[in-house]
């Protein structure tokens, strides 16, 4: 996949945001320097974003997750969302990889997000489903993370909106 540099990034934090190597990054980008906002760079063993029919789109405010394909909504999942300290962060980031059975507050299922530090996931505490509780990822039941997981690769674009 192609990411387009922002301001402020370095290669360290794209390649820590894409869980890639620098090694892989350089490997990927021969001759690449010092970055540029705007500049494109290849991330290894990601599927170009454009290519994948499902988009997940993210309400924070709503406290929903819509995924359509082919730009029909399929499915809308209640979630939980980041707490005021820890708010979940809006922009548009994309599914980077996943972890069955994560341990702890996760649940069955942690999907990450081209963010570091955040994802989509179960959740240990069904109860808070609906809630601004979390340390700023997006909890599901663990039924319907499940469920989204089987249906959308890595590379599937999330678009989080307040």
């Amino acid at each position: 996949m192609i990411h387009t540099v922002k301001s402020g990034e370095t290669l360290g934090i794209i390649s820590a945001n894409y869980r890639v190597s620098l090694q892989r990054l350089y490997t990927a980008n021969p001759g690449v320097g010092h970055l540029h906002v705007g500049q494109k760079i290849q991330i290894p063993g990601l599927q170009e974003p454009s290519t994948i029919p499902y988009i997940i789109q993210i309400s924070v405010g709503k406290r929903k997750l819509s995924l359509f394909h082919s730009g029909r909504l399929m499915k809308i999942y209640p979630i939980a969302v980041g707490k005021m300290l820890t708010n979940t962060p809006t922009g548009d980031f994309v599914i980077v990889n996943r972890q069955f059975n994560p341990g702890g507050p996760f649940g069955v299922l942690w999907l990450s997000l081209s963010k570091q530090g955040y994802g989509i996931h179960g959740t240990n505490n069904p109860s808070s489903i609906g809630k601004a509780v979390s340390h700023g990822c997006v909890r599901m039941y663990n039924r319907d993370v499940l469920q989204l997981a089987e249906l959308v690769p890595n590379g599937t674009s999330v678009s989080i909106r307040p």
